[in-house]
């Protein structure tokens, strides 16, 4: 695992002493980088004071306005829920988690999502990630403090650290670079016009189609190069529909 490469993203996060215990976990677990989505107030006295002695990690932070900056670069997105979805997203518990993360880490860029004190993540949020991370509280009192997650995913990630064994993938040694979150929506964007073209998909009535197409392009992960031949098909489909409305006229 290479903590260099791991973010820990807070998303629009309500109260800034949950900001400073945040901090404190991360550093406990010696992971530094921590990224703030228009967090409601901060910097405040009560976030420092609740990091402690991690406040190097605070005066470190990334404060950005949107959930796209905050994952720019990023090659594997994991997403903090709670919730069961409407469509089933790949999840695993924080130890399995921690295991891809710290897999992917040794070569790629990691952001681990964290959202709102009172709802979590949205779907839209979700949709960006490749993983889904639960952690499985008892059903009698499911609700977990940010810095209480955070310090739980963190803690998983240390045991990897320390040597505990890793399920290794494939991609640990995948002949290019996979593809980033930046790319991977604009992807998405392309793969929606195409078939808006061609009349695939009615933007009135869209159902779940592109939810499901995100989830399965996430599931699967594309490098750089896989998404270039996919975004090449897409131009070309679009030439060809062009031409046949061209010529039905």
């Amino acid at each position: 695992m290479n903590p260099d490469n791991i973010d820990i993203v807070l998303v629009h996060t309500t109260h800034s002493g949950n900001i400073g215990g945040v901090a404190r976990a991360m550093k406990n677990m010696g992971l530094r980088r921590l990224t703030l989505v228009a967090p409601l107030e901060y910097p405040a006295p009560e976030a420092t004071w609740r990091a402690a002695s991690a406040v190097d990690v605070l005066e470190n932070a990334r404060v950005v306005a949107t959930l796209e900056e905050a994952i720019a670069g990023c090659q594997f997105v994991v997403g903090t829920s709670a919730r069961e979805r409407r469509i089933p997203w790949p999840v695993q518990d924080a130890r399995r988690c921690a295991e891809r993360i710290a897999t992917h880490s040794r070569s790629e860029r990691v952001a681990i999502l964290f959202g709102r004190e009172d709802r979590g993540l949205l779907n839209e949020e979700l949709e960006r990630c490749n993983l889904h991370c639960h952690i499985p509280t008892h059903d009698d009192y499911p609700s977990l403090n940010l810095a209480m997650a955070v310090q739980l995913v963190a803690y998983e990630c240390r045991m990897v650290q320390l040597g505990e064994q890793t399920n290794l993938s494939e991609d640990a040694e995948w002949d290019a670079p996979f593809s980033s979150t930046e790319d991977m929506a604009r992807f998405f964007a392309h793969l929606e016009e195409t078939l808006i073209d061609i009349e695939f998909l009615d933007p009135q009535a869209p159902r779940q189609l592109m939810r499901r197409l995100k989830r399965l392009f996430n599931r699967v992960r594309l490098d750089e190069m896989e998404l270039n031949i996919l975004r090449g098909i897409l131009s070309e489909t679009q030439k060809a529909a062009a031409k046949a409305a061209e010529s039905a006229d």
